[in-house]
């Protein structure tokens, strides 16, 4: 499908205002543009987390569209049978066949990462025509910021604290997409807001698609980053340009990255933005430029060409 622009996004809001979600919350800017995106013909089945607590306040809803709260676990599980539901209907006559209708499934790093991942097997490996939409704030935010899978090494969070023995998480972040991917799905991407047409360009594109679709969304935390809610999209674009995320897709298990970096910016000018990082080295950071730079070289062997470049030399 083409390119989406500016001009193409839609102006009608499908996540209603009064919401609880923090001031400059990442996810709150995800769910809006996801929303904008996907349009009405949509039902969502929705995991436990800081979004679905923030949005379904009772008896209150934000959401415009079909929705329903489900189980920490079992997001990917209920939207496959409201997937097999659509398909009964159809059958019987009960809904039009020409009708499309979207089954999204929404959940955080916690119940996608560890808690619901196998739901999100099972769902990807039986072919549901579901999309999977990850909001990744790298903890578990709503339960009061305890490390998850997608916690990024030496992170300070609640359960990987920092001290002399203790550096905060000691674990690298775990390749969920990698996992993903390993289930042969017709398409999977990561999508960050500061690039806001390539986010509603792969939304667009894994919502037309059929069969099972993995959308990762990185989704910064004001509280549990420990960061000024004005500096937002600011680490939006700080993580893509220091190549610690890197926008790409994968359709039918070809490979490209949608947002080259020619020259990457240290991860130090990304840490230092944010609280949890405060306690670092320059040994440990360091050692996350290395950890960085050895990705980088990963994902342009992946490319079969270097998007991602080196580190720009300052100073």
């Amino acid at each position: 499908m083409s390119s989406f622009t500016i001009a193409s996004i839609p102006r009608e809001e499908l996540l209603a205002p009064g919401h609880r979600m923090c001031q400059g919350c990442g996810a709150a800017i995800v769910m809006r543009h996801l929303l904008k995106a996907l349009g009405k013909d949509v039902v969502i089945a929705h995991a436990t987390g800081c979004v679905e607590v923030t949005t379904s306040v009772y008896p209150e809803t934000a959401w415009r569209v079909p929705w329903i709260h489900v189980a920490f676990e079992n997001a990917a599980a209920v939207a496959s049978g409201i997937e097999a539901a659509v398909k009964a209907l159809k059958r019987k006559g009960s809904l039009s066949r020409e009708k499309r209708v979207k089954v999204v499934t929404i959940a955080g790093d916690g119940g996608t990462y560890d808690i619901g991942l196998q739901a999100l097997s099972g769902m990807l490996e039986r072919g549901h025509d579901v999309l999977y939409v990850l909001y990744d704030n790298e903890a578990y935010m709503n339960t009061g910021i305890q490390r998850s899978g997608g916690t990024p090494l030496y992170a300070w969070t609640t359960t990987t604290p920092v001290g002399r023995v203790w550096r905060g998480e000691w674990r690298k972040k775990k390749d969920i997409v990698g996992i993903v991917r390993a289930h042969r799905i017709p398409y999977a991407a990561t999508v960050n807001f500061a690039y806001i047409t390539d986010f509603y360009t792969k939304i667009r594109k894994a919502a037309e698609i059929e069969g099972p679709t993995f959308i990762h969304a990185y989704a910064p935390c004001v509280p549990g980053w420990r960061y000024e809610p004005h500096l937002t999209v600011k680490l939006a674009r700080m993580v893509v340009q220091t190549g610690i995320w890197v926008n790409y897709e994968i359709e039918r298990e070809t490979f490209r990255v949608t947002t080259p970096v020619p020259k990457r910016l240290p991860v130090s000018e990304y840490l230092k933005l944010q609280g949890r990082f405060a306690h670092l080295t320059k040994e440990e950071i360091d050692a996350i430029q290395r950890m960085v730079d050895e990705d980088a070289e990963y994902i342009n062997k992946l490319a079969g060409s270097v998007v991602i470049g080196p580190v720009e030399k300052r100073g």
